[in-house]
């Protein structure tokens, strides 16, 4: 293949995706962002589970359809040997294998690393799963409600007096798939400049725990377990959402001394500065209880709007609590081409998040929509790894594609 000026990043590498639901396909959706081909194999009849998840567009999966453009979809009954034999022609053209079985799944198929780099030394075969390939958890089942929590992120999550709270998207799947992005991109590397293939072993546990950072900075230097927050901050005051008079909610980030002072003085309360209970931010946090109250009955004295306007013109840090309609019609994201329009071939136009990655050079590529499924068995078969159209007939007729 040649690799022109201007072509995305990835273009002439291939991914074989063998995984389903968020986690992995997140990961892949984002190599095909780059330029990687992505082929997709799923169940025969079923496909990937989030086919089923509502809500539809004319019969089809918003959630599948968020998670798995730029892919060709290609249906394969590994529980058969013909399927295996099947992947294992199509791990002779590929350069990454991206799996998020349960540990011990791909071993019983015969889909595993060991088994497959005996076809592609050099084969890179990433695995995502909840807790990672070794230790006492690895064959637990988990989801992200169930790493949300035990990953300490749902600990800290919510208000003080209330149950713990589950961050709105499923973060330790979209986490992990970002870590194993990145993994994969570092191995690609080190082939490229060695000649060697690998095993990655991405963990949805071990990726949440990292994203603790100074919480567990915190409790680590204190030995104090932290405690739910809602919307403040542990260390800076007051960095917090308020309500302002007409109900709607603004977010307020003092993050220094100075920036507390433009807020005072947009406030109308410069005494507030000078008094040594608020002067300085260590010594806010102390007194956030004293403080925060005080903040919040200046707020509700004027519209959400009119304090953002008067906190934007004075430079300071400061947004409204977007809903789903106020983020996709937001004049910023517009123009960062953070919502485009793809041709789906059954319902017509979609709407898709666009890439958040900008390059000068070498700019993303979206140009494949969400696949049909099965939608392209026969042309990887025939056109990837040299079927005949006969022995694609009998494979369909037995069920194997």
């Amino acid at each position: 293949m040649t690799i022109l000026p201007g072509d995305p990043p990835l273009k002439g590498i291939r991914v074989l995706d063998l995984s389903r639901v968020l986690a992995g396909p997140y990961c892949s959706m984002t190599l095909s962002d780059l330029g990687a081909e992505i082929i997709k194999v799923e169940i025969p009849g079923r496909g990937d589970d989030t086919r089923g998840f509502p809500p539809f567009l004319e019969g089809e999966s918003s959630y599948y359809l968020s998670l798995n453009r730029g892919k060709k979809s290609l249906t394969l009954n590994l529980k058969d040997e013909k399927g295996v034999e099947v992947l294992h022609r199509l791990v002779e053209k590929c350069d990454i294998v991206l799996e998020n079985f349960r540990p011990g799944v791909t071993k019983r198929l015969g889909v595993d690393y060991e088994a497959l780099k005996g076809i592609k030394e050099d084969l890179i075969y990433c695995s995502i799963s909840s807790y990672g390939q070794t230790g006492p958890y690895a064959t637990w089942p988990g989801y992200d409600l169930i790493i949300q929590g035990m990953s300490g992120l749902m600990g800290i999550t919510g208000e003080k007096e209330r149950p713990p709270v589950r961050v709105g998207v499923a973060v330790t799947d979209l986490n992990a798939g970002m870590y194993a992005t990145m993994a994969i991109l570092s191995a690609l590397r080190v082939r490229d400049q060695r000649g060697i293939g690998q095993y990655l072993d991405v963990s949805m546990m071990d990726a949440a725990v990292s994203w603790l950072t100074y919480m567990a900075g915190g409790y680590f230097a204190s030995g104090k377990v932290p405690e739910r927050m809602g919307g403040a901050h542990p260390s800076i005051v007051p960095y917090q959402t308020f309500e302002a008079g007409d109900g709607k909610f603004l977010l307020v980030a003092s993050g220094n001394d100075r920036l507390f002072k433009v807020l005072c003085e947009v406030m109308e309360m410069q005494h507030l500065v000078i008094d040594p209970m608020y002067s300085t931010n260590p010594v806010r946090v102390e007194n956030r209880e004293i403080l925060v109250p005080i903040v919040q009955e200046r707020l509700l004295t004027k519209p959400r709007d009119e304090w953002l306007t008067k906190l934007r013109e004075s430079g300071f840090p400061c947004a409204p609590v977007n809903a789903m309609d106020e983020v996709f019609s937001d004049p910023q994201l517009l123009h960062r081409d953070m919502l485009v329009s793809m041709d789906h071939p059954k319902i017509g136009e979609i709407k898709q998040i666009g890439a958040p990655l900008k390059f000068s050079e070498t700019p993303c590529s979206l140009e494949l929509p969400p696949p049909m499924l099965g939608e392209h068995t026969d042309d990887v078969l025939v056109k990837l790894c040299g079927y005949s159209e006969d022995e694609v007939a009998e494979l369909k007729k037995n069920a194997v594609v």
